[in-house]
């Protein structure tokens, strides 16, 4: 299995929140690191925290630290203070942006995390760990309690709320061509300095999620070995670390090719066949563009065209797109996308119905200038 940086960030990350974890929790991870990714451990680990820290705030375990939280008080917990732990959980809320005060209350699906989380650690406790005479930590387990409720949406929902949040028509062409033409007209003098500097970057990572539909992780673990102009593909790892080739639009491949001409002297980078592609110049030498840092230009270009995107918004946009120019052509809309399950790619063709309807209203107006 291949190792990307994805990975490696995590794995950090998780070792470093298992300092603040009781034993138990630290087993558990142990056990469960060749099943799970270091980035699903991450944020159960987190979950539990949050959870141990509640008890602890409200008075129902008695405790000087989540490092020091006693297993055994997990055996006792009741129903009642499970149930008040998810109610907690369900009205939270959290702020959409840092420069005003909306707010926004957490999903169901995010709800059902938390119980999937802590039902897989109740039941790791309670049914398959071993601590002496082949019997686990203890046998009462409240999590097997607390049910999922199954967050219910029709196919057409689904694709509804993706139509309403990706580029439509020919809206991420006109967003490509923005970022070209007019968006340093919105910049300060200071601004203006860091947009020339990462503009063939920046703009080559916009072209690549439209012009592949790629997901973040695939795209800042690309390195130059992976490019072939000849075929116009790039080799991808895809998640569980399989690898994978994906075909590039010329053009999207021609933006990337321009990048390139300015990436060693620009960010003092290598030209390495194993060096990560997307870099920046930090501290006078070149460092891998994170997938935050990734997002974050994402973020930042699509709000000042339209609205707050993600690269997962723009990967959806380009697989709505290859749906609609290949006529909804299922196999090959999964193997671009890396997809493993038909219905996911189904979606995008789904998406495509609003423009059937504006067709047809299109349509009808020629049987009412007829009758005109």
């Amino acid at each position: 299995m291949a190792i990307t940086k994805q990975h490696e960030y995590y794995e950090k990350r998780l070792e470093a929140l298992l300092k603040d974890m009781p034993f138990f929790v630290e087993k558990y991870v142990d056990d469960k690191l060749d099943i799970r990714s270091p980035l699903t451990l991450f944020n159960y680990v987190r979950d539990y925290k949050e959870f141990f820290q509640w008890l602890m705030a409200e008075g129902i375990v008695k405790c000087e630290s989540t490092k020091l939280f006693p297993v055994e008080l997990l055996e006792t917990l009741s129903l009642d203070d499970a149930n008040n732990y998810f109610k907690y959980i369900a009205r939270k809320k959290y702020k959409i942006s840092k420069k005003d005060d909306e707010t926004k209350q957490i999903d169901a699906k995010t709800v059902n995390r938390h119980k999937s989380s802590l039902r897989s650690l109740f039941k790791y406790l309670t049914v398959e760990s071993e601590i002496s005479e082949g019997k686990p930590y203890f046998e009462r387990n409240v999590m097997a309690k607390i049910p999922i409720k199954k967050v219910s949406e029709t196919f057409n929902e689904r694709a509804s709320k993706i139509t309403e949040k990706i580029f439509i028509d020919d809206a991420d062409i006109e967003f490509l061509d923005y970022i070209q033409n007019e968006y340093e007209a919105s910049l300060s003098p200071t601004q203006m300095k860091y947009f020339k500097r990462d503009k063939e970057r920046d703009f080559a990572i916009l072209s690549l999620f439209l012009g592949t539909g790629i997901r973040v992780n695939e795209l800042s673990n690309l390195r130059l070995k992976d490019i072939d102009f000849t075929s116009k593909e790039i080799r991808v790892i895809r998640k569980g670390g399989k690898k994978d080739t994906v075909s590039i639009t010329p053009s999207s491949l021609q933006d990337l090719n321009n990048y390139l001409t300015v990436r060693n002297e620009r960010y003092k980078a290598s030209d390495s066949e194993n060096e990560y592609i997307f870099v920046k110049f930090y501290k006078g030498e070149s460092k891998h563009l994170t997938n935050r840092a990734i997002e974050d230009i994402v973020y930042k270009y699509t709000r000042s065209f339209d609205k707050r995107m993600s690269p997962h918004k723009l990967r959806h946009t380009y697989a709505t797109n290859l749906a609609e120019q290949t006529g909804g052509d299922i196999p090959l809309i999964m193997n671009q996308l890396g997809h493993t399950q038909s219905d996911i790619s189904l979606l995008y063709i789904n998406t495509t119905r609003e423009k059937q309807r504006k067709a047809a209203e299109l349509l009808d107006q020629r049987r009412n200038r007829k009758t005109e």
